[in-house]
């Protein structure tokens, strides 16, 4: 997967089955992934990326068997809706192991992993890095499915302090990334500048994507420092999280990258 300019659009599920806020019906889940995905993908995004965000309150470690059920289920449907898409899997907070199976199960392309590297506080409690199991379980698996790690991650801090070029230098050199998130210190904060810039200069040869804020007055200088980014709150109907993609705004969106 070559990521070069590549825009990459969220799908935030609803809740699923054995979480807090579940509805009852996974025909509707399907229905409102579905119907964000085809926003995104007719509208220019270039790949995928499904969450299980609607899980909240998430655990720090391993997920319930029926989330991995659900989001596999779901991430088969869209695979099979845009077959030509690439589609990664992220399972909150932080279940490398299970994004990876799933992963290989539908034919996915990439995992997004929030703490790949040491360990963070987070309203989760403490979270820390999985990497020995899931770089053993892709080895294991013999999974073409690459490791996207974040750099700090959103809604969380370092349990100790660590530079954030020392981070990058280790998820990758160390955790074995394939390529690395900066992003800001929330779900749909603008990711700083200077950060990124950091972050390329600790490790210059490796892919960088920005996971946050993205708007159509950022990106274009965004996507001249990275090589990706991930798309989620602003394509939202009225730029709110919660809500339906608008197809609208992914047009804005689209049209401001290409111009750059």
């Amino acid at each position: 997967m070559k990521l070069a300019g590549t825009l990459i659009g969220m799908v935030h599920l609803p809740p699923l089955p054995g979480s807090p806020r579940w509805e009852g019906s996974m025909h509707r889940v399907a229905a409102a992934a579905l119907d964000d995905a085809r926003a995104l993908v007719e509208g220019g995004l270039e790949a995928l990326l499904v969450e299980n965000y609607g899980d909240a309150p998430f655990t720090p470690g391993r997920v319930a068997p029926a989330t991995v059920a659900a989001m596999g289920v779901i991430a088969a449907e869209l695979r099979h809706a845009f077959p030509k898409t690439p589609l990664g899997v992220n399972v909150l907070k932080n279940d490398a192991r299970a994004a990876l199976a799933i992963a290989c199960a539908v034919g996915g392309r990439f995992i997004r992993v929030n703490v790949h590297a040491g360990a963070v506080v987070a309203d989760q409690g403490i979270v820390q890095t999985t990497a020995y199991r899931t770089l053993r379980d892709r080895r294991l698996l013999g999974a073409d499915v690459k490791i996207f790690a974040d750099v700090g991650g959103k809604h969380a801090q370092p349990l100790v302090p660590v530079e954030l070029e020392q981070t990058a230098r280790d998820l990758v050199h160390r955790g074995l990334a394939d390529a690395l998130v900066v992003s800001g210190p929330g779900t749909g904060r603008a990711t700083p500048v200077a950060d990124v810039k950091r972050v390329r200069l600790a490790v210059p040869d490796v892919p960088l994507l920005v996971g946050s804020g993205v708007t159509p007055e950022t990106v274009a200088e965004l996507l001249s420092l990275a090589d990706a980014v991930i798309v989620g709150t602003y394509v939202k109907a009225g730029g709110d999280v919660r809500r339906p993609v608008d197809p609208a705004r992914v047009e804005r969106l689209v049209a401001a990258a290409r111009r750059r």
